[in-house]
C-alpha cells in the first residue's frame, strides 16, 4: 500500500508554530494535507508528529479535519516514521515534508510511477538535486523494507533525525534515482518551501490557490 507519511512539527526554530499560519485562507498544514490527498496513486494519508506537550495543538487540529496522525519521538525521526509505516501497514513510504504547502499531487504521482517502473531502492523529486524539479514540488519513496532496514542499521544522532542521511552517506549500498520534471516545471532554481518569514512572505505575496495545479503553481511562482 502506498501511504504518505507527512513529518510535520511546531517546534522549528527559524519559524515556530508555522504549521498553524495562515496562507491564503487556510493552514499551512491543511495546505499539505488537501493538496496531498488529491494523489490517484496513494492509498492514505498519515502526520507523523511529535508526541510533545507543544505538538498537542497540532494534533487536535488535525484530527479536526479528518486526518490520520501517528505520535512518537521528537528527535529520533527515523523511528517515527518506521512505526508509523507499520501502525498503517505501509508497503511504499512517500514521505513528504509539511514545510511544503505547495506540494503537487501530480508530481507525487509522477514520482511513484517513476519508482515502480524504475529498480531503485529509494527516489526523489522533492529538491533540484541533479534534476531540474524546482524545490518543494515532490516528494520521496522507498519501500517499508528499506525504511526498517534503515530504523536497524542507522546509530548515529544524524542518521535518526533525518530519514534518508543514512542512504546517502551509504551510497555504495543503495540505489537512488531522480527524475526530471515536465519543461513547464522545469525552474530549478525556485524555492517553494517554508523555512523563514521570508519565505512566508514570498508565499503570501503571490496570488496561490490551495487547489492550483502544478504548472500553475510555477506560473504564478514566475510572475512578477
Amino acid at each position: 500500500m502506498n501511504t504518505a507519511i507527512i513529518q510535520a512539527r511546531m517546534g522549528s526554530s527559524r519559524l515556530p508554530n508555522k504549521m498553524m499560519l495562515h496562507l491564503h485562507g487556510y493552514s499551512v498544514v491543511e495546505w499539505v494535507y488537501s493538496r496531498v490527498k488529491k494523489s490517484s496513486k496513494v492509498a492514505q494519508v498519515v502526520f507523523a508528529i511529535p508526541d510533545t506537550a507543544q505538538d498537542d495543538v497540532l494534533a487536535w487540529y488535525l484530527q479536526s479535519i479528518g486526518a490520520n496522525i501517528y505520535r512518537g519521538s521528537e528527535a529520533d525521526l527515523v523511528d517515527r516514521f518506521y512505526k508509523a509505516a507499520k501502525k498503517y501497514k505501509a508497503s511504499n513510504v512517500i514521505r513528504i515534508c509539511a514545510d511544503n504547502p505547495l506540494v503537487c499531487a501530480s508530481e507525487i504521482d509522477r514520482l511513484i510511477d517513476f519508482y515502480s517502473n524504475n529498480m531503485c531502492d529509494y527516489a526523489y523529486n522533492h529538491i533540484p538535486k541533479d534534476n531540474r524539479y524546482p524545490d518543494g514540488l515532490g516528494a520521496e519513496i522507498c519501500s517499508v523494507d528499506v525504511l526498517q532496514e534503515i530504523h536497524n542499521k542507522a546509530t548515529t544522532s544524524e542518521h535518526r533525525e533525518h530519514i534518508f542521511n543514512y542512504i546517502w552517506d551509504n551510497l555504495s549500498q543503495y540505489q537512488i534515482k531522480t527524475l526530471d520534471p515536465p519543461s513547464e516545471l522545469a525552474h530549478p532554481y525556485l524555492k517553494l518551501d517554508l523555512d523563514t518569514m521570508q519565505d512566508y512572505n514570498n508565499l503570501m505575496n503571490k496570488p496561490y490557490d490551495i487547489t492550483m495545479s502544478a504548472s500553475d503553481i510555477v506560473s504564478t511562482a514566475l510572475k512578477r
